[in-house]
């Protein structure tokens, strides 16, 4: 593999520098270096961070490919400066064997356009009754360490107990979609005014907060670890910040799109704005930015959610909920967090590479930009600004609710392990 020269980046947004590529390896960083034997890549002053990683993807392989393929997600995942992606298990069948995760990760490592670990369900088809075969998804190839029933929550507290019991015995995680099945029947949006004035069912937000807080007891209780996908509420992030305060071992992840968005939006009927947990108040979104800048919340997360058109072009109550989001991520966040002074670059490298990739236990990826690192890395152009036109998306489905909108920033480059798997602003 031939030598890459990325020549005048700033890394981490610091003074530019020079970073030398050889192989699939960062080799020196420093001013002035050599571009003899190289191909030198202008980085102009934009901004280089270590590759980033997602714990929340759904790429819809097997059973959906009309949503989305482990190819055209990995794809997206690149265009928009991923090097890792953790696939959710709501496949059908559902990733609850070996076989099943054995066969989306070797799908990920064939097409080769950023990593693909499995995410393992933590009961057998997502059900809540019977606990899945984590220990064998575990000691398969694709090596699974994070567990999660995404879609649906683990209710039953006795099933969430033993999963956390038996994931504690080689490291890995549960990952909670918190959210209480009874509180939440036939709900549509946010419960509060807005709900109420346009007379759709209401998602309270007791009806996450109260799993969180049950699930961080447990942890705390067996002394196991748990991650809480999707985190949405002010009272969520209270709960979060207490358990850390006592020590209890848990993680939790937001969305750009609960970092920015208001269930104001609802009031279109669009629904590009339905998904699950639902866009929240003004005061809701203020709560989760705070809580990513002072590390209450660990790191973004896109809980990427593809759907094709007819499941999303239909009326409020029919359609489906989610959104995409691997290909604005960053761009949201720079508007959200950075440009409100909330996080600087090396802040968003650590919400968006270091600690998903800690919590995933993914090797290689989350690793300093330094010498002798794996060349994993995303150069981006902070100072880009353009409306979101999803007719460039490379994922299948366009269910994005940034469609015509401004955002900041804009990812030109992506290396895995010292392949370019984007260049200027197009895959390779």
């Amino acid at each position: 593999m031939s030598k890459i020269l990325i020549r005048g980046a700033k890394v981490l947004g610091g003074e530019p520098q020079d970073v030398l590529i050889d192989g699939e390896t960062i080799a020196e960083i420093g001013g002035g270096l050599p571009a003899e034997g190289a191909e030198v890549v202008e980085a102009d002053g934009r901004v280089l961070l270590p590759g980033l990683v997602d714990l929340h993807t759904h790429l819809r392989e097997p059973g959906r490919e009309d949503s989305e393929t482990v190819l055209t997600g990995t794809r997206a995942a690149a265009s928009g400066g991923y090097t890792a992606v953790f696939a959710m298990a709501n496949t059908f069948p559902v990733a609850d064997t070996a076989g099943v995760v054995e066969q989306v990760y070797r799908l990920g490592r064939e097409h080769g356009y950023c990593d693909v670990q499995p995410i393992g369900a933590v009961t057998v088809g997502l059900e809540g009754r019977k606990l899945a075969e984590l220990g064998a998804m575990h000691e398969s190839a694709a090596g699974v360490t994070v567990f999660s029933d995404d879609g649906k929550c683990v209710d039953d507290a006795v099933i969430m107990r033993r999963a956390l019991e038996y994931v504690k015995a080689f490291g890995g995680v549960v990952a909670q979609h918190a959210q209480e099945p009874r509180l939440t029947e036939g709900a549509q949006m946010n419960e509060g005014v807005v709900s109420a004035e346009l007379g759709l069912g209401g998602w309270p937000a007791v009806a996450e907060e109260s799993i969180i807080a049950r699930d961080v007891l447990l942890a705390e209780h067996v002394g196991s670890r748990v991650h809480i996908c999707h985190l949405s509420t002010a009272g969520s992030v209270e709960i979060v910040r207490w358990a850390k305060s006592r020590g209890i071992d848990v993680t939790a992840e937001v969305t750009p799109h609960h970092l920015l968005l208001t269930e104001e939006l609802v009031r279109s009927y669009n629904p590009v704005y339905k998904v699950n947990p639902p866009l929240r108040t003004e005061r809701d979104v203020l709560a989760l930015r705070e809580a990513l800048a002072d590390g209450t919340i660990d790191i973004v997360a896109t809980d990427h959610a593809p759907h094709p058109h007819e499941d999303k072009d239909c009326e409020w109550a029919a359609a489906a909920m989610g959104m995409v989001g691997l290909e604005t991520a960053l761009s949201v966040v720079q508007q959200t967090m950075v440009e409100t002074g909330l996080l600087d670059w090396a802040g968003v490298a650590d919400r968006m590479s270091r600690k998903p990739a800690e919590i995933g236990r993914a090797q290689g990826h989350g690793r300093p930009v330094s010498a002798g690192e794996p060349a994993n890395l995303t150069l981006v152009d902070t100072a880009y600004r353009g409306e979101v036109d999803p007719a460039g998306f490379a994922s299948r489905s366009r269910n994005t609710p940034y469609e015509g909108r401004e955002l900041p920033g804009r990812v030109t480059h992506t290396w895995l392990r010292g392949r370019a798997t984007l260049v200027d602003g197009k895959l390779a």
